[in-house]
């Protein structure tokens, strides 16, 4: 298990997903978080990178997405932060009610907070949105 913190700042583009999230896997896998767990955290962070550069920053090129992974002996905390108007995630309908069960969108703050044992969302004054994402460590 290895103590680390990563920042990266990334255009808005959809490529841009895949290289941060293979950037955030990597520290995952040396925090010593088990397979299962990771992939669930691997499938959060994509959703909350999406998010971030599809309707945060709107695909803006100029727009950066910040990404800081802090692992520590007792959790993983993981915050993505966009530069965009902000939302409140509770408006966002329940991807399990059956009127949304086929809706092709819509599954990533539930994945998000099925995954993580904390999500909360704030919104900056200066603009942007950020989700932080904190996996506390089993045996602690």
């Amino acid at each position: 298990m290895t103590v680390e913190t990563t920042e990266l700042k990334l255009p808005s583009r959809i490529e841009a997903i895949d290289e941060a999230a293979t950037a955030v896997a990597g520290l995952v896998a040396r925090s010593g978080i088990g397979e299962e767990a990771a992939f669930g955290i691997d499938m959060a962070v994509r959703e909350a990178l999406a998010n971030a550069v599809i309707h945060g920053n709107k695909l803006d090129e100029t727009k950066l997405v910040g990404i800081n992974v802090k692992s520590s002996l007792d959790a993983l905390e993981i915050s993505v932060h966009d530069q965009g108007q902000g939302f409140n995630p509770d408006t966002i309908s329940d991807p399990t009610k059956e009127e949304n069960i086929l809706k092709s969108s819509g599954r990533g703050i539930f994945f998000m907070r099925n995954f993580f044992d904390e999500v909360d969302w704030s919104i900056s004054p200066e603009g942007g949105t950020t989700v932080r994402m904190i996996k506390r460590r089993a045996n602690r």
